[in-house]
């Protein structure tokens, strides 16, 4: 972590310092909001969650080791330093906007309902090919993740690539007034949070808060396949990606190989780059467009962008391929809302072997939650899945709308315990099974069972 003293950080978040005024000229190690992570001359904060409060931890932080905690009141018995702030979580904001002003290098946001994670990380594979990339780590993307993530911003770093996720209004323009990007890329606009921000073109009019931070002379990668993304409209330059012919970034000669990816060809005016995706999932190609375009935008050579791509190895349970003995395991389980899921089964169709879909619910959908499970499952059927396993409550519809739609084999489970009993009898030999729900829902336990198959 770049230089920063205990006085920095009063000055940042206006605090009120309680403690012996020697201490205001140490620096701080890192910054961290779990009491476990703690080592010796960090700064706590102390962040009241559902489940816990972090100033019940002040003291045990300091015995061992913090140089000091940030929080909202003083804990029971005093202990200090502490600096006391009006609210812990907007205070890391403001610390975090201020570490972030001492570095003079290129700032990406990447944000949109779905692919952000995926594309964070093939955009950072190309930018490293050039560059000592700083990108966010797992999808710490939110108001507390977004600040943790710059707080281990590095001297020596090059570039940064940040994943920057909302689910209410006003929340991006936190995100961004922290961030400060001198660029940002449109992953696509979903159904992701209809629960909160209403329709498409709200969840549009919430991820654009991005572009009033932008520079005028900056850069906005767009997806140019999407419909709702069409609609952006700012003063910085446009760059479209995607399959369209009238994007600036486009594939072409897209060859797909299964469960072994994708080769296609980038084509950017001139310039055709060869590329090969080691991924799983058409939508794959989308993401690969826009770590092009950007690698392009930065000046990278073909050789490079074509070397990053082919880095670029799926993290969490995102679209991961797990081979058994027994069967092909597609591991989407990490997140799910109508779009991906449609993707994720478009992708399975493709598939030679018989094809099974193990779906649970999806989260923050609202009153359209049963219409957009329904449609799910019609999607399903339509793509020819061989057997629909839907679990939850939610997923319900899903098995409705895959029954009326064709679908012969659809079975529903209502808790994943019951469905996870009925595995050895439910898949055979030669099954690619896609698993796929959102976080909350922890299919994780259904992909260990397949794997003990």
């Amino acid at each position: 972590m770049k230089n920063l003293t205990v006085k920095n950080i009063v000055s940042a978040v206006n605090g009120d310092w309680r403690g012996d005024e020697a201490l205001l000229d140490r620096e701080i190690s890192f910054v961290t909001t779990d009491s476990r992570e703690v080592l010796a001359d960090c700064l706590f904060a102390a962040i009241k969650g559902e489940k816990s409060d972090g100033h019940d931890y002040i003291g045990a932080s300091l015995e061992k080791g913090a140089l000091c905690a940030i929080a909202e009141r003083l804990p029971e018995g005093s202990a200090l330093p502490v600096i006391l702030v009006k609210n812990t979580v907007e205070a890391l904001g403001e610390l975090a906007a201020f570490y972030r002003r001492g570095f003079n290098i290129p700032f990406l946001g990447i944000t949109g309902s779905v692919g952000k994670t995926t594309s964070k990380e093939m955009v950072s594979a190309v930018l490293s090919q050039r560059f000592k990339v700083h990108k966010t780590p797992k999808n710490l993307n939110n108001e507390l993740g977004v600040p943790l993530t710059l707080f281990a911003l590095e001297e020596s770093h090059e570039f940064a690539v940040i994943e920057m996720g909302i689910s209410h209004f006003g929340e991006m323009k936190r995100l961004a007034e922290i961030v400060r990007p001198d660029m940002a890329l449109y992953t696509a606009i979903g159904s992701a949070h209809l629960e909160f921000l209403g329709d498409f073109d709200g969840v549009l009019r919430a991820k654009t808060e991005l572009i009033e931070y932008l520079p005028e002379d900056g850069t906005v990668f767009v997806n140019g396949d999407d419909d709702t993304l069409k609609k952006i409209d700012c003063k910085q330059k446009i760059c479209r990606f995607g399959v369209s012919s009238d994007c600036d970034v486009r594939a072409e000669n897209v060859r797909l190989l299964g469960t072994q990816g994708m080769e296609l060809d980038i084509i950017s005016g001139s310039r055709r780059i060869p590329a090969k995706i080691n991924a799983f999932g058409v939508h794959m190609v989308t993401s690969a467009l826009g770590a092009a375009a950007v690698g392009i935008h930065r000046g990278l050579t073909d050789e490079e962008i074509s070397a990053g791509i082919a880095s670029y190895i799926p993290v969490g349970s995102r679209s991961g391929i797990i081979k058994t003995e027994k069967i092909t395991i597609i591991d989407d389980c990490y997140n799910a809302n109508p779009n991906s899921v449609a993707s994720a089964i478009d992708s399975l169709s493709l598939l030679p072997n018989r094809r099974v879909c193990i779906l649970g619910d999806m989260g923050e959908l609202g009153e359209t939650a049963a219409a957009l499970h329904y449609k799910t499952g019609e999607h399903a059927a339509e793509k020819g899945i061989d057997l629909l396993i839907a679990c939850g409550e939610l997923s319900a519809s899903t098995a409705e709308g895959a029954k009326k739609s064709g679908c012969k084999n659809v079975l529903h489970f209502k808790d994943k315990s019951e469905l996870i009993s009925e595995l050895p009898s439910l898949i055979e030999s030669g099954d690619a099974v896609l698993v796929k729900a959102s976080h909350s829902r922890k299919f994780e336990d259904i992909v260990e069972a397949l794997k003990k198959l």
